[in-house]
């Protein structure tokens, strides 16, 4: 959402800082998936954004299906139980490529073994606290320059990782 996340001002004590933000309908949605490799040995980062729209059952199939056109092999695919991984156009994907995808949810009571929700709380809280874009499009502009910046940072991922509950595979421990 176009409001800043406020963390820390430098007002003085008892005098709030005043924020402007403009556009407070406007936002920005982000699907992202952290993908390992089949060697087990190397972690990478794709993502989308969507401006002023949010990403539903049909957008995150062709978000998949973008993945499973640019990454050739199978696909274990961990992901929790929200309502845009649900639905018709998820289980028609899945059952068209049946032989390249497979789908595992998350327990409903886990959601610390999510590795990517780990990435949202660093964006949102390390990287956009006290930021307020002009536009959709400026904030559309930081987060993917964000998400750029780390895509192939191997220990960065890792700490992903490490965050989460998820076992490491033991390939990328050394």
């Amino acid at each position: 959402m176009m409001a800043p996340l406020v963390r820390r001002g430098w007002a003085p004590r008892g005098h709030p800082p005043v924020l402007h933000q403009c556009g407070s309908h406007q936002k920005v949605s982000v699907a992202a998936a952290l993908w390992l490799s089949p060697l087990r040995d190397r972690l990478g980062l794709d993502f989308h954004t969507l401006v002023n729209d949010s990403f539903d059952n049909w957008y995150v199939t062709a978000f998949l299906e973008a993945m499973l056109h640019d990454w050739p092999g199978r696909f274990v695919l961990i992901w929790d139980r929200g309502t845009m991984h649900t639905g018709d156009p998820i289980r028609q994907l899945t059952s068209l490529v049946a032989d390249r995808l497979t789908v595992e949810e998350l327990p409903p009571w886990a959601p610390t073994l999510n590795p990517v929700d780990s990435l949202w709380g660093w964006l949102k809280y390390d990287r956009l606290y006290n930021y307020a874009p002009h536009d959709a499009r400026e904030l559309d502009g930081r987060i993917i320059a964000e998400l750029e910046g780390i895509r192939d940072d191997q220990e960065f991922l890792k700490s992903l990782y490490h965050d989460s509950e998820l076992p490491l595979p033991r390939t990328l421990l050394t």
